[in-house]
């Protein structure tokens, strides 16, 4: 099937929606560089990234953790444990598990990167929360309203101008990639 008149000024308009989210400025490329920074000094100070996110945002977090780690070489992880998550939730609740895992695993001189579509997320806002208890560095990344909560809770604050989810994940995902390839220092290198 061949795609219709429909489907291309859908299309149209949504890959362009990609492109103004993605927009490189001024702005964008001193976070990417500070988050390099950030995440570099963490490792030079022996510590670690932590990256939390819900839904899309934890899968988000787990990819991102792994590249950091094997090809970054900076030591990531993120809490996506299906055992820490109802462990954790059923003894704190679902709003305080991730705040008290950043409390059990990461310590001065991490960083912990929060996703968030909305910035909404009581969870989220609660580990950053306790990050914050704890000194951490915080890296946030957020979408749809310019004025939601997390946005303004960060050392570093990304923020993709869509209501779209996909295009707020996506754009989230693109420029945590971009921070690791500006470590490496290059955009193509074998997979091992």
């Amino acid at each position: 099937m061949t795609s219709t008149a429909n489907d291309r000024l859908f299309l149209t308009d949504y890959f362009a929606r990609l492109q103004e989210a993605n927009a490189l400025g001024d702005s964008l490329m001193d976070k990417v560089a500070a988050t390099r920074d950030a995440f570099t000094a963490a490792k030079e100070a022996g510590g670690k990234v932590a990256i939390v996110g819900n839904g899309g945002s934890a899968g988000i977090a787990a990819h991102i953790a792994i590249d950091l780690a094997k090809n970054g070489r900076v030591p990531a992880v993120c809490f996506n444990d299906a055992a820490q998550i109802t462990c954790l939730a059923n003894d704190y609740g679902f709003e305080n598990w991730l705040a008290h895992a950043v409390r059990m695993n990461l310590r001065k001189g991490d960083v912990l990167v929060a996703i968030s579509s909305s910035g909404k997320s009581p969870n989220i806002l609660n580990a950053v929360g306790a990050a914050r208890d704890l000194g951490l560095s915080v890296v946030t990344l957020s979408g749809f309203l310019p004025d939601n909560p997390l946005r303004a809770l960060g050392d570093i604050n990304f923020w993709a101008d869509s209501r779209a989810y996909n295009i707020v994940e996506t754009v989230h995902q693109f420029w945590l990639m971009s921070v690791i390839d500006l470590i490496i220092g290059k955009a193509e290198y074998a997979a091992s």
